[in-house]
């Protein structure tokens, strides 16, 4: 029975049609280092007739920092090693400079390469812009790394000047009741502030790798401490604060990381309050198809979450310009999570109030 798919069914064919119309770049060189034959996609690109192709040496057309190597490499074709993905630069006849990646088979006892090659000259500089982008942002996370040590140092010593500074008070001497009320606040956020600033300078100084220590973090507990950060404002404002952590009190988590977030959040739904209304603040926790979640919501003004969904937590992201807002607590918010491999959405109504989710990894 006959197979039509048989060799000798097909030794009539001629294979010119693919070596002539094909957009692949083709060609036979010999061992002498001249071309034999290339097709019309390879003169195209090399802006060369076929006779000025086979004219001259193959090194002639190729970019002089590439020379020596391409030589080292055809020395093993010659010995009939196969050439895979070896790349190369060739002069346009305009004096362009194009990329090759070259797939070259060796015919021994015909002395012939048979080649075929890849315009890989977008790729390669798509790959210089990104290695270029990918060296500016090591620059400049090397600068902020730097500036964020700086600053944190710095500032640590008029604080430092400051608790002196109430240490020498005698509240004693001082008979207004409401005046050492103030003091003492004034002294209470001046030491946590100095102790934030501590543990990001140890941050700094020990932890440069990319590896973020865990703990258990009793929510609660991180939350209170926030609060008595933000108490004058949260008296003067009449803020209310509603939790439920029946569903879970304690995650794993990085504690620094735990406090920004809340403080971020927490002083974010007193400065969009909305002025005809007390803020009324609800923390809860829950869990939800296999996730633990925590809920931050509040009655605050809002915004249009699903017009503004793509840059919530965008860098210097805003949306009410009459507030002195920088657009940093939310991305800082967001980084933390995910840098934990959570995540956290929000769901925002202009007048209505604002639902943070976020969403613990397993």
């Amino acid at each position: 029975m006959d197979d039509h798919r048989s060799a000798s069914n097909i030794k009539g064919y001629s294979l010119k049609p693919f070596f002539d119309q094909t957009r692949d770049l083709l060609c036979i060189a010999g061992f002498d280092g001249y071309f034999k034959k290339v097709n019309p996609a390879l003169c195209t690109l090399l802006e060369y007739s076929e006779d000025e192709l086979l004219s001259r040496p193959v090194n002639s057309f190729i970019y002089s920092e590439d020379q020596a190597l391409t030589a080292k490499q055809r020395q093993k074709i010659h010995k009939g090693k196969p050439l895979l993905n070896f790349e190369n630069r060739y002069i346009k006849k305009s004096g362009e400079i194009v990329w090759f990646s070259w797939t070259s088979i060796p015919k021994l006892d015909q002395e012939l390469v048979y080649a075929i090659a890849k315009d890989v000259t977008h790729q390669k500089a798509q790959n210089q812009e990104r290695d270029r982008l990918l060296s500016k942002l090591t620059r400049e996370n090397d600068q902020l790394k730097k500036l964020n040590y700086t600053t944190s140092h710095d500032l640590r010593s008029p604080i430092s000047g400051l608790l002196g500074v109430f240490d020498m008070i005698d509240l004693s001497t001082i008979d207004d009741a409401e005046t050492r009320s103030l003091i003492a606040l004034l002294e209470t956020s001046t030491a946590n502030l100095k102790k934030t600033l501590d543990t990001y300078i140890d941050g700094f100084q020990q932890n440069e790798s990319l590896v973020i220590e865990l703990e258990p973090v009793h929510i609660p507990s991180y939350l209170k401490d926030v609060q008595l950060s933000l108490g004058k404002l949260l008296d003067d404002t009449n803020a209310a604060i509603q939790t439920d952590f029946s569903a879970f009190e304690t995650i794993p988590f990085n504690p620094d990381f735990m406090k920004s977030i809340l403080l971020n959040l927490l002083s974010n739904s007193i400065k969009y309050a909305h002025p005809d209304r007390s803020p009324v603040i609800t923390i809860a926790t829950k869990a939800e198809n296999g996730l633990r979640k925590l809920t931050f919501s509040d009655n605050g003004i809002g915004f249009d979450s699903s017009k503004n969904k793509d840059k919530i937590f965008g860098l210097y992201q805003t949306f009410h310009d009459q507030y002195d807002s920088k657009g940093i607590g939310l991305y800082l918010v967001h980084s933390h999570i995910t840098d934990l491999g959570g995540s956290i959405s929000a769901e925002s109504t202009i007048n209505q109030g604002t639902t943070f989710t976020i969403s613990f990894k397993d």
